[in-house]
């Protein structure tokens, strides 16, 4: 099997339970707009909200839109007197505060460091990705974090990985893995870059598209150490 020495690791989905951060932050700005969420309500924004991204992945929408047109929707289906800039700038704090590693995560991270070389790839929003990422305590471990939003382009455009190819020394496709669990983005991306990609897909959902699937993330440790 292939041994890799670049891994570009996804994070929010695949390293880091967003839907978890997602629901706490969403409840939490509402809260600050005198706004209690049920669970309907969180249900209904989490679709809306990733609607919007893959939107956005598909080039329909510009992100600048996306963070405040989500609230909108949202506002509308519900009837509710919402502030959506304000709720885009109560939710994005609240977000930047949470990280949630999603099992195995940090265990694997350990497990490859030193033997590989690793980056984070996302589409998250700048502010609230780096603030994150100081939370999180993974910073030792990897060499660097590319972000969508400040590179100027969103995963899966070639250009994203381009970009990131370009900022790696030595970097050679052949010898990378891309890690994600989305894939409209993480895989579709990595594969039109043609790297070869590992879809984390915990639910079992099955695809031609990736390089290699897997269900749990313990699984990727011998995948990238070509074992």
């Amino acid at each position: 099997m292939k041994k890799y020495s670049v891994i570009l690791f996804d994070a929010d989905g695949t390293l880091f339970d967003f839907p978890k951060c997602e629901r706490e932050a969403f409840k939490e700005a509402l809260l600050r707009s005198d706004i209690v969420a049920d669970e309907e309500m969180v249900s209904a924004y989490h679709k809306i909200n990733d609607d919007l991204w893959k939107a956005l992945e598909r080039k329909e929408i510009e992100r600048g839109e996306l963070v405040f047109r989500r609230f909108e929707i949202f506002a509308e289906r519900y009837g509710l007197a919402l502030d959506s800039k304000i709720m885009a700038r109560d939710y994005a704090d609240c977000l930047a505060e949470r990280v949630y590693f999603i099992d195995g995560a940090r265990e694997l991270i350990s497990a490859l460091y030193g033997k590989v070389r690793m980056y984070i790839i996302t589409n998250g929003i700048e502010r609230v990705q780096r603030r994150r990422w100081e939370l999180s305590g993974l910073e030792s471990y990897f060499d660097g974090l590319f972000i969508s939003e400040a590179i100027g382009v969103n995963k899966p455009d070639p250009r994203f990985f381009a970009y990131v190819a370009e900022r790696i020394e030595g970097f050679e496709p052949d010898t990378a893995l891309v890690v994600g669990d989305s894939l409209s983005s993480d895989i579709a991306g990595g594969a039109g870059y043609r790297i070869d990609t590992c879809w984390f897909a915990p639910a079992g959902d099955e695809s031609a598209l990736p390089t290699y699937t897997v269900r749990a993330l313990d699984e990727v440790l011998p995948i990238a150490l070509g074992e």
